[in-house]
């Protein structure tokens, strides 16, 4: 199928007939037909400043930038691009930012105005402003690259807001309201190791998922979370789903987003089961990929926390050898490349090259620093540790002698 794009005539009359904003429940408009906002998307984002601008525009009868609107097949509409001027303009008309305040523009710089106060021309000229709108029919492939080539303008959306806007439906609704929603976000709350702490698994606070859209402008997000279990999922089965709007188009129509939700539950009860104590290098690991690599893999706990507890020692004495990012996946590999360094440290050198009198440990002359090499006194590959204590400083005569004879 070709995308097919029409111009309907759409007016600020039209536009705000049956308007309501349900808040977390959605917004609509357009006599009811008009999808501008889906259950649990993201809020509204323009700041005051940037409604008055729209609403000058319009006042001043110059042009606004093209929204775009995607046909349903029962003949709905939902809001591609546009959806921050269409609020706009709603919450002017109808005297009410979102939370019962009235709104006044300043349009002549003298004093301000709510709709209401103004002329009944200046009223009818608004009211009968044409809209510049594009309704775009086509697949769901074809629409979605068409919404990646008009993100370009007003508040960009990330691509998973993009996906959101594209896959809407009884199974995005119920996965927002398990990973969007504002206020006892169920997904943050599980990833608590200790809810009184709020000692969590996931390194998206809540300000930064769940913030006030006011206050954080368009850095605030709150599909992080969605697209961060997503991306988990699609792992597990990447020939199924090779990319996450693979899994939404195939989900799109469930009616519920169970499946997904069960998964990202079962990835934090085997992170909860297999490491039993919590510490806070665990907040932001990639735990959905470890859980893919290894969950069909029995571990013993209290082995795990042996290992953790012997590396985080080790690391308060000799850190510089040590990659603390790699502990927990090499508790469950044994692969060392996760946690050690191949090379010896500045410091570790001076402070090895201080232990052997400022001499090669081999021929024991005395060296400039410079002129000498770190070497594992138990051989890396053997298992030998990137510490002070396994550290051999050489002279380079003697480090090739060295590995001449041990080879």
């Amino acid at each position: 199928m070709t995308m097919k794009t029409s111009q309907p005539v759409v007016t600020i009359r039209d536009l705000v007939k049956g308007y309501q904003d349900n808040g977390e429940k959605g917004v609509v408009a357009f006599g009811g037909k008009l999808n501008v906002r889906p259950a649990y998307q993201r809020a509204f984002v323009y700041n005051p400043e940037d409604r008055d601008r729209v609403m000058l525009s319009v006042y001043n009868n110059m042009p606004l930038n093209s929204m775009y609107w995607a046909i349903n097949p029962d003949g709905t509409y939902e809001v591609i691009d546009g959806q921050q001027r269409i609020i706009s303009i709603c919450q002017f008309i109808t005297n009410d930012d979102g939370f019962g305040n009235p709104i006044a523009i300043d349009f002549n710089g003298k004093h301000t105005q709510i709709f209401e106060g103004l002329s009944l021309q200046k009223q009818k000229d608004i009211l009968d402003y044409k809209l510049q709108i594009y309704v775009c029919e086509g697949t769901d492939d074809e629409k979605l690259d068409w919404f990646h080539t008009i993100n370009i303008a007003g508040k960009q959306m990330t691509n998973q807001e993009l996906l959101n806007a594209n896959y809407t439906g009884q199974w995005l609704t119920s996965a927002k309201q398990f990973f969007s929603k504002k206020n006892n976000n169920e997904a943050i709350n599980i990833s608590y190791y200790d809810n009184d702490n709020k000692k969590t698994l996931l390194n998206l606070s809540a300000d930064k998922v769940l913030g006030d859209m006011g206050s954080l402008g368009d850095k605030a997000n709150r599909q992080l979370l969605l697209e961060l279990a997503l991306n988990w999922r699609i792992d597990a089965d990447m020939e199924e789903y090779p990319q996450i709007k693979d899994y939404m188009g195939k989900h799109r129509f469930d009616k519920n987003a169970d499946e997904l939700v069960n998964y990202f539950q079962k990835v934090v009860n085997w992170v909860k089961n297999t490491f039993i104590n919590y510490r806070s290098d665990m907040k932001g690991l990639d735990w959905g990929f470890l859980y893919n690599k290894y969950h069909d893999i029995n571990f013993e706990p209290a082995e795990i926390e042996e290992k953790l507890k012997y590396l985080y020692d080790l690391f308060d004495v000799d850190p510089d050898g040590l990659k603390k990012k790699g502990f927990y996946e090499y508790c469950l590999s044994g692969d060392r490349t996760l946690i050690w360094h191949r090379a010896f440290s500045e410091r570790q050198q001076k402070q090895a090259y201080e232990n052997q009198g400022k001499r090669c440990a081999r021929c024991h002359k005395p060296f400039p620093l410079k002129e000498l090499d770190g070497h594992h006194k138990k051989a890396f590959a053997d298992g030998g540790e990137t510490t002070i204590e396994n550290c051999l400083m050489l002279c380079k005569d003697c480090h090739i002698d060295y590995h001449a004879e041990n080879k």
